[in-house]
């Protein structure tokens, strides 16, 4: 592989390794970038960026220019006879295509004066002169292989497919459609355009076909031409035991990931960025390896809770329900989700998990 001589190479230019190489380079480093594909890059995926995601956007030096994507304000959970919204209590998300936001972080590298390599395989990694490598090749990663990091702590995987329909978004939440088989999710990704994506177990499960289940929802999208093909990936929850070893540190989804029905994938990976250039300033990849540990906690438990509900319809209904009834729990535990609450628990006791039927106290999961 040729590639010059480097402070430090990022393997893999999705939103992972664009958001490394540009904090790396804040911080002084040389750096090259190296990927197969040839941006704008696309990918199955939720395409939403929660409040957190962009103040860790905006912490990396990167702006989203204005009108690009689509803004949200909270949440809302439909499923059955129930439907419970709550705002973010601060900030608010983008929805946005995942070509644009792409072509976006590429763009900031290019300002940064990362050393982008489009097009380029990746070959023997044991002839590269860098004094740091970093792996953000995706769940497949070469780098994770090649470094002796391929031993996993928890593999949960589900299956995501989306689809885009040109229709006006009729709302400034994300919609999460609840099926006791899976969850649809709705999201406006510009003026014109809505995304619908669904997170399943069965390999035959379609975006269309699942639509039949929400009577409203087919009722909107049913004259809304499609604008994309519909594309497919894997949904998981992942956790290695170490994401470093020698030089070598994993980002992304190559270093584990949560299930995508947090909608927290690419600001996880934003805050990794900026905690794995503080490491490099300091020489010491440990401090890396605690911080993964610490960014992944909230977002783990989030994905937990979340999936208890799914192939549980007993459970599913009844939590639902009772969220309904209680709007401020529901408030607080999107507060916890984006971060802007510290003890959200306060009003969900282990009564209230008794009452579930979870037999389980979230503050201490």
């Amino acid at each position: 592989m040729d590639v010059p001589d480097t402070d430090v190479l990022v393997v893999g230019g999705g939103p992972a390794g664009l958001a490394a190489a540009i904090a790396a380079r804040r911080k002084g480093f040389s750096v090259v970038l190296i990927d197969a594909g040839v941006p704008p890059i696309d990918k199955a995926c939720g395409e939403g960026l929660m409040p957190d995601a962009l103040r860790a956007l905006a912490d990396l030096g990167v702006e989203i220019p204005a009108g690009a994507g689509y803004v949200f304000y909270g949440i809302r959970f439909l499923g059955g006879d129930v439907s419970l919204e709550a705002e973010f209590p601060a900030g608010y998300g983008l929805a946005l295509r995942r070509t644009a936001l792409h072509q976006i972080l590429v763009n900031a590298a290019e300002e940064a004066g990362v050393d982008m390599r489009w097009g380029a395989p990746v070959g023997e990694l044991s002839d590269v002169k860098a004094r740091w490598i970093i792996g953000a090749d995706g769940l497949a990663s070469r780098v994770r292989k090649w470094a002796g990091l391929e031993r996993w702590r928890r593999v949960r995987e589900r299956l995501g497919f989306r689809v885009h329909y040109r229709v006006a978004p009729w709302t400034d939440y994300v919609e999460v459609y609840w099926h006791p088989e899976f969850q649809m999710y709705v999201a406006g990704v510009t003026d014109d355009q809505v995304m619908v994506a669904v997170l399943c177990h069965d390999p035959h499960v379609r975006v269309e076909d699942e639509q039949e289940s929400f009577p409203e929802l087919r009722e909107r999208l049913r004259d809304a031409p499609r604008v994309t093909m519909e594309r497919g990936g894997i949904s998981a929850t992942r956790r290695l035991w170490v994401v470093t070893q020698g030089s070598v540190a994993l980002i992304g989804d190559a270093s584990g990931s949560v299930d995508a029905i947090t909608g927290e994938g690419l600001g996880l990976a934003f805050r990794q960025a900026s905690a794995l250039a503080d490491a490099l300033v300091a020489g010491n990849l440990d401090l890396y390896e605690a911080s993964h540990r610490r960014l992944m906690r909230r977002p783990t438990f989030m994905a937990d809770l979340l999936l208890l509900l799914d192939g549980r319809a007993n459970l599913q209904y009844r939590a639902l329900h009772y969220l309904a009834r209680h709007p401020l729990v529901f408030r607080s535990l999107l507060a916890l989700h984006v971060g802007q609450f510290r003890n959200p628990l306060r009003y969900f006791d282990h009564r209230s998990a008794a009452a579930l039927g979870t037999g389980r106290n979230p503050e201490h999961p």
